[in-house]
């Protein structure tokens, strides 16, 4: 386990080397553990632990697989602490990079897991028993932003599956405190990523604990999901402007690394956002009447189009969606209806 004081300076090296970054100390009683996202371009994602009197309390916890438990037992092993020390597991959102371990860590330490009841309330949706009707409302979906068939097919791959009858033992809201002793967290609702993606400050401390609602480097997904926020990108833009008005402090994400400066970084998202926005509507300048998969073919990404693969394609379609309601709002463009949608700009 490494001790460090620099901002993420670990982090970032492992980060652009390609490799786990160390369990490391950031805080006294407060350490960051990797724990690995098999198959996943984000390749880990970062649990904090936070030291109790009477054991720890974790933020996430990671995806449900073997190597992924193994990483979080032998990571919370560096801590001086066993995997049944943890007393509370505070979630950011109800992904399965962040939610994924969360029945087998109960069921092994009994801890309790917290999370915002809008997140919650998608635990029965994503059962066992509703995932074929899942799949087919998630389809539908693609199939009318004009995604064609061969990235429907695999579009199951995607579903959180969670125990039947899974359930929070307590259920957070804005603006709730964590009863963590020594630690002045609570939590702030910061909707869409998910509907109720949370992230936790401790103001006390000067720590921003941001979830995939702040990453260092890259802007988080923000896209269209059946069941979940109509418009999820104008919920983001919101819980960005919100976040700039926070004080400052170190920002602890869920991946890649630490880093300081939570305006800067909310006004630059804000910023990202409004350069694809302006790179939409120049897209339908040239090709009116297009589809958001069409459209998605056309405007920038990481990487290129055709070499992403289905599932990122599903993302990257289910954004530009996002983009495009946003846009359709403000009456810089108009949706033609349809079957598949088109959509075309304002005259």
């Amino acid at each position: 386990m490494i001790v460090t004081e620099d901002v993420g300076t670990v982090q970032r090296e492992a980060w652009a080397r390609g490799v786990l970054p160390p369990v490391e100390q950031v805080r006294p009683g407060l350490w960051s553990i990797p724990v690995p996202m098999p198959r996943n371009p984000l390749r880990y994602v970062l649990i904090y632990a936070l030291a109790l009197p009477d054991g720890l309390a974790l933020i996430d916890v990671g995806w449900d697989s073997e190597e992924s438990w193994r990483a979080l037992v032998d990571g919370i092993a560096e801590t001086g602490h066993h995997v049944t020390d943890v007393r509370y597991a505070a979630i950011t959102h109800l992904h399965p990079d962040h939610f994924g371990l969360a029945p087998r860590l109960r069921e092994v330490s009994g801890a309790a897991l917290a999370m915002h009841g809008a997140d919650a309330a998608l635990l029965g949706h994503h059962s066992p028993t509703d995932v074929a009707e899942d799949e087919q409302t998630w389809n539908t979906q693609l199939a009318q932003l004009g995604a064609p068939t061969g990235i429907l097919a695999a579009a199951r791959v995607d579903l959180v599956r969670l125990g039947a009858g899974e359930s929070m033992d307590v259920v957070l809201g804005d603006g709730t405190a964590l009863d963590l002793p020594g630690w002045d967290l609570r939590a702030v609702w910061t909707p869409g990523h998910t509907p109720g993606h949370l992230t936790f400050v401790d103001d006390a401390h000067g720590l921003m604990f941001s979830g995939d609602h702040m990453l260092p480097r890259i802007s988080p997904n923000i896209s269209t999901v059946p069941g979940e926020l109509e418009n999820p990108l104008h919920r983001y833009l919101l819980s960005l402007h919100a976040t700039t008005s926070m004080p400052d402090g170190e920002v602890l994400p869920a991946h890649e690394y630490r880093f300081r400066g939570i305006a800067d970084r909310a006004r630059q998202l804000m910023d990202h956002h409004e350069e694809r926005f302006a790179e939409i509507v120049d897209a339908l300048g040239v090709r009116p009447e297009s589809t958001a998969w069409e459209i998605s073919q056309h405007i920038s990404w990481s990487r290129p189009f055709d070499s992403m693969s289905d599932r990122l394609l599903r993302l990257a379609v289910r954004e530009t969606h996002a983009h495009l309601l946003v846009l359709a709002d403000r009456g810089s463009i108009r949706s033609l209806g349809g079957h598949p949608e088109r959509w075309t700009p304002t005259p």
